[in-house]
C-alpha cells in the first residue's frame, strides 16, 4: 500500500493512502509526536463517535475547521490541532 506525507502541527507524518485525518493523528500520537488535541483544561481529546456527531476531533485543516474523522488525508495537507 502506498503512503502519503502530511504535516501535523508542523511535523511530517507518513500514513497509508486513504487514511482519515483522525487515524493520522492517532498514528502520530502513538509514534510520540505529541499531536493529540487538548481541551482548554489541558485534557487529551480524541475522536469519540467516529461519525462527526461529538465534534471531539475538530482540527484546522489547511486553515479551515474540519472534523478529522470525516476528512481523508491528502499529501501535503496541513493539520493544526491547537496543542
Amino acid at each position: 500500500m502506498s503512503s502519503i506525507v502530511l504535516q501535523i502541527n508542523g511535523k511530517p507524518v507518513a500514513v497509508p493512502a486513504g487514511s482519515s485525518v483522525a487515524a493520522a493523528l492517532r498514528s502520530a500520537d502513538v509514534a510520540g509526536l505529541g499531536v493529540t488535541r487538548r481541551s482548554v483544561l489541558g485534557e487529551a481529546r480524541a475522536p469519540f463517535c467516529g461519525m462527526g456527531i461529538c465534534q471531539e476531533c475538530r482540527v484546522s485543516i489547511d486553515g479551515a475547521r474540519r472534523l478529522a474523522c470525516q476528512t481523508a488525508c491528502v499529501a501535503g495537507m496541513k493539520v493544526e490541532t491547537g496543542t
